[in-house]
């Protein structure tokens, strides 16, 4: 089963936003946890509370603010589809606008993601740094 890349645009534009955030947020976690082990030589629970700081709401809301004027109309209306997707859910200690903002820029990285466009997410992150 091949993962990485394994939708078309049509078939990665049609599933839920929710999903492609639940996917997007796997990949955000992933990338930044890469880079800490890169930067960094400590403990796991120290690497985590760093991961924690940079993925969360309130960090992804303030990362989709500086990206915004960066996407793509193709990545700005998967954007607008994550950040208005109804969802019952918020984290505790996150405002809700936080929260959807981070959704919806978690459903660019996993639309990203699922079309195989893994330079345009690093391109993107990148641009945070």
């Amino acid at each position: 089963m091949n993962f990485f890349g394994s939708m078309t645009k049509l078939e990665a534009v049609n599933v839920s936003p929710l999903v492609l955030a639940y996917v997007g947020d796997a990949v955000h976690s992933l990338i930044v946890r890469e880079q800490l082990v890169h930067q960094h030589d400590f403990k796991a629970g120290r690497m985590h509370q760093l991961a924690s700081s940079q993925v969360n709401a309130h960090s992804q809301s303030e990362m989709a603010e500086r990206l915004l004027p960066l996407l793509t109309e193709e990545e700005h209306d998967v954007f607008m589809r994550g950040r208005n997707a109804k969802n019952h859910h918020v984290a505790k200690n996150q405002t809700l606008a936080d929260y959807r903002m981070a959704t919806g820029m978690e459903a660019v990285i996993g639309y990203l993601y699922l079309i195989g466009e893994s330079d345009r997410i690093i391109q993107l992150l990148g641009e945070l740094q």
